[in-house]
């Protein structure tokens, strides 16, 4: 994820923390969800309350952002539009965005989007050398 609003897998709590500082309306971030994998989350303060909104990939690689009840969902082809849609007031947030909390991070370590760890249900093997020829197992 390169957008420098994205400060990939932080907590909400730590997320409320991050904006409460900057105490703004309209200042928000970009983090991962704690619950949906692969989502992602639109997070904006307004009157020290923290907003967070859902942000879905569909499977043609648009995104959409879930709003308020009876707002027309929209799609974008990149997080960049979505987030400039709705830099403009009225689009069913709670507040407009207005600036972004950019994350902080060391020159040389990009952030890296964490990938959860899935075991693959397929192999139940442990420390299989797969680099060198297959083997047939055969049943009983």
């Amino acid at each position: 994820m390169d957008h420098p609003a994205y400060h990939g897998p932080i907590s909400k709590q730590r997320c409320e923390e991050l904006l409460g500082k900057k105490g703004r309306d309209g200042t928000y971030l970009i983090r991962d969800s704690e619950t949906i994998q692969g989502a992602l989350c639109l997070c904006v303060y307004k009157k020290k309350v923290v907003y967070t909104y859902r942000i879905l990939q569909t499977h043609t690689g648009n995104f959409t952002l879930q709003a308020s009840t009876g707002v027309e969902e929209k799609f974008f082809k990149t997080l960049k539009e979505l987030i400039r849609h709705y830099k403009k007031k009225n689009q069913g947030l709670a507040t407009h965005l207005c600036r972004s909390l950019k994350r902080k991070t060391l020159p040389d370590q990009p952030l890296q989007r964490a990938e959860p760890v899935v075991p693959n249900e397929d192999n139940d093997y442990e420390n299989v050398d797969c680099s060198g020829d297959y083997v047939v197992v055969l049943p009983d």
